[in-house]
């Protein structure tokens, strides 16, 4: 075990000690910022406050022109986990723990590369990504950055991910009118009865997209999460709610989709209100959204960080795309294992994103 291995477990260790769930995220401004802050002697660190546990530590060492973006909050555990989550274990060839992959495993890195480098160097630690909830990236896009591009962490197994599917929650509600079941109904009665067949014809929807192609992906991704409606069998139900969310291939126009699910069924839903929009990667028209690409992949070039497949799991190298800043994603780890019971990430995942790092530091080229 290399020397920058092991001081990334070290700190990795750490950050995994520090409960940042999100939800419930209960973060505040010390914990595990006062560790950050403890690790980068000579960066200038500013912390903000977001509210409701959304905080940011930027960190920037001399004059960087990339800056380096990790989310540090982690889904809830999940009662499958053989040992505690919050304490890291390390085998011959993984390091357990909740968020090692996603995606802590990263910071420690950044914060390993840090110690051993004085070249330039800039990092934006968030506590926001796992949940629908956005306020950490927007907030520090509402201050202009000089940065030629941002490289965001996530699990992509050591490759840099140009493009990516985008992520629309939506919640429903159809209203109908209580009565009796025993009599004839119109279609516009039961506001359950309204959602089944809303149900329906989305899934045809949805199957009617697969001929779509982007880079790899195919088809539009859509669930039905929840409905909830109803009170008892012989009852016309009289309200009824439903949440659904698609994913969105980069050539897919998501507003055209909203306003074609909202008008799949006549009565339309009483309520439609979209709760949740990250757009795809890279953000903005076919034309705008080409040319990011190809920013994007020159970049990686130039950086001699190999090129990846895109992916269908959404990330805010969006939202840095959608304020025109150059952005990939690039990490360790392996989105399988990640929101998972015993979350790991692989040792030689570690390194090589480690090794990486170093490189650019070291060379000037962060």
């Amino acid at each position: 075990m290399t020397p920058l291995l092991q001081s990334t477990l070290q700190h990795l260790e750490a950050l995994v000690g520090f409960d940042t769930r999100n939800p419930p995220r209960a973060i505040g401004t010390g914990g595990i910022f006062d560790y950050l802050r403890a690790q980068l002697p000579g960066f200038a660190v500013t912390v903000t406050d977001y509210g409701a546990g959304a905080v940011t530590l930027h960190a920037v060492r001399g004059a960087p022109k990339r800056l380096f973006n990790v989310h540090l909050d982690t889904v809830p555990d999940s009662p499958h986990w053989s040992a505690e989550p919050h304490v890291l274990r390390v085998t011959d060839d993984r390091a357990i723990g909740l968020g090692a992959c996603d995606i802590k495993g990263a910071a420690a890195a950044l914060l390993a590369v840090a110690n051993v480098t004085d070249g330039p160097m800039a990092m934006l630690f968030s506590t926001d990504e796992e949940a629908n909830d956005a306020r950490c990236i927007a907030g520090f896009l509402g201050t202009k950055h000089d940065y030629d591009a941002i490289i965001v962490a996530e699990p992509t197994k050591g490759e840099a991910v140009l493009a990516h599917r985008g992520i629309h929650s939506v919640l429903m509600r159809f209203a109908g009118h209580a009565g009796h079941a025993s009599g004839e109904q119109k279609p516009s009665d039961s506001a359950l009865h309204q959602a089944v067949r809303w149900g329906d014809a989305a899934l045809d929807f949805a199957a009617a997209q697969s001929h779509e192609r982007f880079g790899g992906l195919t088809g539009l991704r859509f669930n039905i999460g929840r409905i909830d409606g109803g009170i008892k069998a012989n009852m016309i139900a009289p309200t009824t709610e439903v949440r659904f969310g698609f994913r969105p291939l980069p050539t897919m126009d998501p507003d055209r989709m909203l306003e074609t699910l909202r008008t799949l069924v006549e009565p339309a839903p009483a309520e439609f209100t979209e709760t949740f929009r990250g757009d795809s990667l890279p953000a903005g028209d076919t034309a705008t959204a080409e040319a990011r690409r190809l920013a994007a992949r020159d970049l990686a070039d130039e950086l001699e960080i190999p090129v990846g497949n895109a992916v269908d799991f959404w990330t805010e190298a969006a939202l840095f795309s959608a304020a025109g800043y150059t952005a990939f994603v690039y990490g360790p780890g392996d989105i399988a294992q990640a929101h998972t019971a015993d979350e790991w990430v692989a040792l030689d995942q570690l390194q090589h994103y480690a090794d990486t790092l170093h490189r650019l530091v070291a060379r000037g080229n962060a």
